[in-house]
């Protein structure tokens, strides 16, 4: 495999995973905290309705993991493909 293909292939696959988690961060911020909302305010968590916390905290959270997770995902990437240095 040639470096401009090997490069290709990376950025590709790198795209892909930040639009899967970036569709995943989307569902929990707006579908969770505001489509959902009425469907999950029908369960509480310590005394709060889902819907509330997903809107106030779990969308911070969420975000945070996804954080690490694309990290991760990098860091396996890199060597995938050879650009860990």
């Amino acid at each position: 495999m040639t470096d401009k293909s090997n490069a290709k292939a990376y950025w590709k696959e790198n795209i892909r995973y930040l639009f899967i988690l970036l569709g995943i961060w989307f569902l929990v911020s707006f579908g969770a905290g505001i489509i959902f909302k009425d469907a999950l305010n029908t369960i509480k968590i310590g005394g709060f309705k889902l819907g509330f916390w997903f809107a106030q905290q779990g969308a911070m959270y969420v975000f945070v993991i996804l954080i690490f997770v694309y990290v991760r995902i990098m860091n396996k990437l890199d060597k995938k493909y050879g650009f860990d240095v």
